[in-house]
């Protein structure tokens, strides 16, 4: 999964059958034979024409919902669990109208999540990072067609890198990818008939309707429509004069920021309040008291606030990352063998099941070049500029699988702004290459992680390899088609962006990194150079106390991600982060049977459903059915 909202889910305990890891000696000398012997279940009924239909339109759907929210918040958000609930219920309803005459299985649902992940995660990567980023440097972007073959080509090319390194990490490794195992979990869950989980489905269905009636009542308008819920309340108190809502210190009545805020864990919600007042209830007042900030708006609190919330991401970002070192240097220890040839090869149990080797040089060579004519052609990056992109991307990509396969978090934020600087040295003074190249290379590295994610629920389940390989690609075109031109419909312009309504956070970081590295340091102002350092320095502390701090104080450490992010968003916008952790938080320690049936399905609802309102109420606006 990519650096987001989501958690990293406890590691669930499978049944042994369904688990090699848990399987008898033999299986530890040799898991990929025990794997093909006693797991694996053949390739029929899985991926059908129904299920890869299934997958695409639900992957449209989660993809379309995660666009509003990544706008909204900077993250992307878990999709494989929620379309496997959203797969079932949907079959099984069909099923009842007999529409469909058979029930979904296990493995048939697993290709469904393998679609609808891929498409769904076509906003993470750097994707709808870079694009807004592209749009607030340079106020143009290429034409729909030319973004939809970009997003298509790259995330394939990451599909493509995946191969090479999944049986090392998989099957030999058996790394955990928390949420891999937790979607083979809810699958077996689902398909064995245990009523819990299948009551999962319900609450999710009933939170998307809640979500949707709630976004409709605030942001509908028409004269048939008497009151409006308003959109956010001001807290009760004046800072400098003006009430705390002019500093967006306001509650916003979103549920969609709630259930987000409920998939956190609750260190990051305070983490985020605490954020948010300092930054416009102590620090943005006494800049604007001293005409550093111009006047009270969020765009021109953001304006100077940005670089110190971006420095805090970043250098937390980077220095995580370092400390994964070990997984780095496996990583490229992985990538000395990537063309090696094992001598046993013709002996090799798994080799009419996993996907042939040479698949992965055979993409690159036929999908390669097409990129390097794409960042020629849409953003005028040099052609051996963008043939240096390839094999970085690839290093990328290892990396990522191995650091999410580890940790359950896909490091964009650290890779990107690595990617960032090298092309800052070899072509200075282009924003576009700037920019792109390290979308380039941040899809190949989600995509990547993103189908070794699916591949380990499907090798706890018994599911084909080439079957999800081949889903994957479905997924990559649906998603492509749905982003762009979704993207173009909620932001016509570059002044939509950095608002309270699409604050784009995550953009606002990447632009920022650029224009930094294109026009230097010396070009911000005083008091943002030094906010900088300030936040150079915080993302450091905290990761250095988070690591070594003694047990009992850590939790009292502020996350140095939810800080960062509470920086460069509305104030409103990290209270209700807070409320929703609180909420979830409350549950897991007071009603812990009820958090785990309820949270994530309601979460999950109310994002959905409000993000996908959200999107009607765009189109109904902007075609004029409605008015604005």
């Amino acid at each position: 999964m990519t650096q987001s909202a989501s958690p990293s889910p406890q590691q669930p305990k499978l049944p042994p059958e369904s688990a090699p890891e848990q399987a008898p000696s033999a299986a530890s000398q040799d898991p990929e034979r025990y794997w093909l012997e006693n797991v694996y279940k053949g390739e029929e009924n899985q991926l059908t024409v129904r299920a890869v239909i299934a997958g695409m339109l639900i992957g449209a759907v989660m993809c379309l919902s995660n666009l509003y929210v990544i706008l909204k918040t900077g993250w992307s958000l878990g999709v494989t669990i929620t379309a496997c609930i959203l797969s079932f219920a949907a079959f099984g309803a069909l099923r009842a109208v007999k529409l469909v005459k058979t029930e979904v299985s296990a493995l048939e649902n697993n290709a469904v999540a393998s679609v609808a992940s891929a498409a769904g995660y076509m906003t993470g990567g750097g994707n709808m990072a870079a694009v807004p980023a592209l749009l607030m440097l340079t106020g143009t972007l290429p034409p729909t067609g030319w973004l939809v073959a970009w997003f298509a080509v790259v995330s394939a090319l990451g599909v493509f890198a995946a191969i090479p390194i999944k049986r090392q990490l998989i099957n030999i490794e058996q790394l955990p990818f928390p949420t891999g195992t937790a979607t083979a979990e809810t699958l077996q869950a689902l398909h064995g008939h245990d009523e819990r989980s299948r009551g999962k489905a319900r609450y999710l269905g009933i939170a998307g309707l809640i979500g949707a009636l709630v976004a409709f009542w605030k942001d509908a308008r028409g004269s048939w429509l008497v009151w409006n819920l308003p959109a956010k309340l001001s807290l009760p108190f004046n800072i400098g004069g003006k009430p705390a809502g002019a500093w967006t210190l306001s509650f916003d009545l979103s549920l969609l920021l709630i259930g987000a805020g409920a998939l956190v864990s609750f260190k990051t919600g305070w983490s985020m309040l605490v954020g948010a007042l300092l930054t416009y209830g102590v620090l943005a007042p006494e800049m604007v008291s001293r005409g550093v900030i111009p006047e009270v708006s969020y765009k021109a609190i953001n304006a100077w606030a940005l670089w110190t919330g971006a420095s805090v991401l970043v250098s937390s970002g980077l220095l995580s990352f370092a400390f994964q070192w070990r997984s780095v240097a496996k990583s490229f220890q992985a990538l000395s063998g990537l063309f090696g040839k094992k001598a046993e090869e013709e002996k090799d149990p798994l080799a009419g099941v996993e996907c042939p080797p040479t698949w992965f040089p055979l993409g690159f060579l036929v999908l390669g070049p097409v990129v390097v004519a794409l960042m020629a052609y849409l953003f005028q990056i040099p052609w051996w500029a963008g043939v240096i992109a390839l094999p970085l991307s690839v290093v990328m990509g290892v990396i990522a699988s191995r650091v999410t396969g580890e940790t359950d978090t896909t490091p964009t934020k650290a890779l990107g702004p690595v990617t960032q600087l090298l092309y800052g040295g070899l072509l200075p003074g282009n924003l576009a290459a700037n920019v792109m190249s390290a979308n380039a290379t941040g899809g190949v590295g989600l995509h990547a992680a993103d189908l070794l994610t699916g591949l380990k629920s499907g090798w706890l389940i018994g599911a084909s390899p080439r079957k999800q390989f081949q889903a994957q690609l479905f997924g990559v075109l649906a998603g492509a088609a749905v982003v762009v031109p979704a993207f173009n419909l909620l932001v016509p312009r570059a002044d939509v962006l950095g608002t309270e309504e699409f604050p784009a956070p995550s953009s606002l970081v990447w632009a920022g990194v650029s224009k930094m590295l294109v026009n230097g340091v010396s070009s911000l102002h005083t008091s943002a150079r030094i906010g900088a350092l300030c936040g150079l320095a915080l993302g450091v502390a905290l990761v250095l106390l988070e690591r070594w701090a003694p047990k009992k104080a850590k939790p009292f450490i502020p996350s140095a991600s939810g800080l960062g992010l509470a920086i460069v968003i509305p104030g409103a916008s990290s209270i209700s982060f807070f409320v929703g952790a609180a909420i979830a938080e409350y549950l897991r320690r007071k009603k812990a049977q009820l958090a785990e049936a309820t949270v994530l399905p309601v979460s999950s609802g109310f994002i959905a459903g409000e993000s996908l309102m959200g999107i009607a109420i765009a189109m109904l606006k902007a075609f004029g059915v409605m008015p604005k």
